[in-house]
């Protein structure tokens, strides 16, 4: 007859500092969640007056889709062109850091990106209209006269340089220095011995990087790419400083003096002399603002699980 001897489970002790910080993490967590809900109730609530409203009632005397259509069009067409310029950027600086450069002068560039994220929004906005905007304008003027064949380019170039595409470039600085640390970082994090399995196999160090740091850093360069877009849908300040707006223009022509608002520009902009139900529209177009971006979060954030989930299977 044989006995079997279960082995008594002791029962798990939490200490006191284990449990406050649960709590407080717990607490933070819940505190996140009921700060956005709060802030897409009073969007909400606020908003809805503008979005039902007369447009007689209104300031810029539209209803508010043909209203609001010309910002979320500024808004995705600045933020789109400061993506596509900073997301290759990002990743040849944070490369080069992490793989190529001597160990002091990746740590003392390491330092100084991430500098720029400390600068404020109004330093970047003055650079762009005081420096960057003139020395864009012969630009502009080879564009007009070269490429004009192009939607994108097809004129009349600004004599100011204050267009779309040099609100777009500042965009893309101002969003460099987060996507940079982030992908610095998941490059670093890339496991050695993949990367001595390529090497050995005779592999060079660009096409070990090809094959054994981009694929295992893949979620984590479009979490940076997404995490930068939305911090380009938000800018108001620097934006609102470069940019030449033309009410109620819908134009991808980048190098015109005509160009769409961006959303949080415009609430910046007229803000001040709003009242009544114009103050509710401007609001009801945060919300939009608020939305676009739930949505672009949303769906990083699915791409990362997605991704993640593909790597966990091979």
């Amino acid at each position: 007859m044989t006995s079997t001897l279960t082995p008594s489970k002791a029962p798990v002790v939490r200490r006191l500092g284990d449990r406050v910080f649960s709590g407080l993490s717990t607490g933070a967590g819940v505190f996140i969640l009921l700060v956005l809900a709060g802030v897409a109730v009073f969007l909400t609530v606020e908003g809805i007056p503008g979005i039902l409203a007369n447009p007689d009632e209104v300031k810029s005397g539209k209803e508010f889709l043909p209203y609001v259509w010309p910002l979320v069009f500024g808004t995705l067409l600045a933020a789109t062109l400061a993506l596509l310029m900073a997301v290759p950027v990002a990743i040849g600086v944070a490369l080069f850091i992490s793989h190529y450069s001597p160990r002091r002068l990746g740590a003392t560039l390491g330092y100084l990106i991430d500098l720029l994220a400390a600068v404020p929004s109004v330093v970047y906005g003055l650079w762009g209209i005081q420096f960057l905007a003139p020395h864009m304008v012969p630009l502009y003027k080879w564009l007009g006269d070269n490429l004009s064949f192009i939607p994108f380019f097809e004129g009349p170039p600004s004599a100011t340089g204050r267009t779309i595409m040099t609100a777009s470039v500042v965009l893309a600085v101002m969003i460099l220095p987060i996507m940079t640390a982030i992908c610095r970082e998941i490059f670093l994090q890339t496991p050695r011995l993949h990367e001595e399995a390529a090497l050995a196999l005779g592999a060079t160090r660009w096409e070990m990087t090809r094959m054994a740091v981009f694929p295992y850093a893949r979620s984590g360069i479009v979490s940076a790419a997404m995490l930068g877009l939305g911090r380009a849908l938000g800018e108001t300040l620097a934006v609102a400083m470069v940019l030449s707006v033309t009410v109620g223009t819908v134009s991808a022509n980048l190098i015109s003096s005509t160009n769409p608002s961006t959303i949080a520009a415009n609430i910046a902009l007229s803000f001040k002399e709003a009242s009544g139900l114009s103050v509710n529209a401007l609001i009801a177009s945060g919300l939009v603002l608020f939305v676009i971006t739930f949505l672009v979060n949303f769906a990083a954030r699915a791409i990362v699980e997605r991704r993640s989930e593909f790597s966990g299977a091979n």
